[in-house]
């Protein structure tokens, strides 16, 4: 069983814990002050050795992960918190980054007791996009591997944090190099069939495009969607987002179902061909255009605006001529 620090320890003669404000099966995350710069707030990522690893393991995922943490060092992006600094001590791996204030979209999702509204959503979404779209583009790809509502993070000035890179993976393109010490399995009702196996080996950016999907479709509907096992048993057990939420556009119905799809192969290859469905900026490849029925009357009468407009306008010069 990992033990947890106590308020007030200080790591690296730098940081002091204040608080514990997340804890997993691999370690903890704190919330710390920096000593050396005053009225700075950190976030400690700490990542406990495996108690059953023999020696070698864990001078293997100790060297792993050094190497890892010097990658996340390096990246720059608006909607991911800074990596600023990494080490080990007494035994554990830490991983330093900025402290996000603000609220969780978890907890907004709670306190509102009912969907959050689609234009915030979009906008949101807007910002996730950007930051998860500079990780996949990263050389070798960068994976979050946990991506949820109570992972995504307001700030006060309205900016989407997408937070916690203990649980990122790096692959590379011949699938050899995995992160083994800091990755982890994802939260069941947002995590893709092929991430249950734990090791990583089937993964790639489709599985955080599922991730994404899975949250969106919590945010907008205020339904848990239900897990990869149970859609496997059960592939009628998801229902369409705007069935469970008529607020929801059609076509962002659309694009989360999409992201959702069990095999990866039928899913948006990229963050960026999401968003393009997400927005309605293009049909989902292969899907056929939505008849009245589905739209429900106000989007069919929206959709179809010019037909109904012509067949007025003829119904009109018919009558005229008959009274002429």
């Amino acid at each position: 069983m990992f033990v947890t620090l106590e308020s007030g320890v200080i790591l690296r003669e730098r940081y002091k814990l204040t608080n514990i404000v997340g804890q997993g099966g691999m370690g903890s995350v704190y919330r710390a002050e920096d000593l050396r710069l005053p009225g700075r707030l950190c976030a400690i990522k700490e990542v406990q050795p495996d108690p059953n690893a023999n020696d070698t393991y864990r001078q293997q995922a100790q060297s792993q992960f050094l190497q890892e943490a010097s990658i996340l060092a390096q990246l720059d992006h608006p909607s991911l918190p800074k990596v600023s600094d990494f080490f080990t001590e007494n035994g554990r791996d830490y991983l330093v980054m900025d402290f996000v204030t603000g609220q969780n979209l978890r907890q907004l999702l709670q306190e509102n007791q009912g969907p959050l509204v689609e234009e915030d959503i979009l906008a949101w979404a807007n910002q996730i996009f950007d930051g998860l779209a500079y990780l996949h583009r990263q050389d070798p790809p960068v994976l979050h591997r946990d991506i949820k509502p109570a992972n995504i993070k307001l700030t006060l000035d309205n900016r989407i944090k997408l937070v916690d890179f203990g649980l990122v993976k790096l692959m590379a393109t011949d699938d050899e190099r995995t992160i083994t010490v800091v990755q982890g399995r994802g939260t069941a009702l947002y995590t893709p069939l092929e991430q249950y196996g734990g090791d990583g080996a089937h993964t790639d950016v489709r599985s955080d495009i599922y991730a994404l999907g899975a949250t969106l479709y919590h945010l907008l509907t205020d339904f848990p969607p239900p897990d990869a096992k149970t859609r496997f048993l059960n592939p009628a057990s998801l229902p369409l987002p705007h069935r469970l939420n008529p607020k929801v556009s059609p076509h962002v119905s659309e694009a989360i179902q999409w992201a959702m799809e069990m095999h990866p192969d039928e899913r948006p290859s990229s963050v960026d061909a999401f968003r393009q469905v997400f927005f309605g900026l293009q049909p989902r490849p292969g899907a056929k255009s939505p008849g009245p029925q589905s739209l429900g009357i106000g989007a069919a009468l929206r959709a179809n605006w010019v037909a109904l407009l012509a067949t007025f306008l003829l119904l009109l010069i018919a009558i005229i001529v008959t009274i002429v």
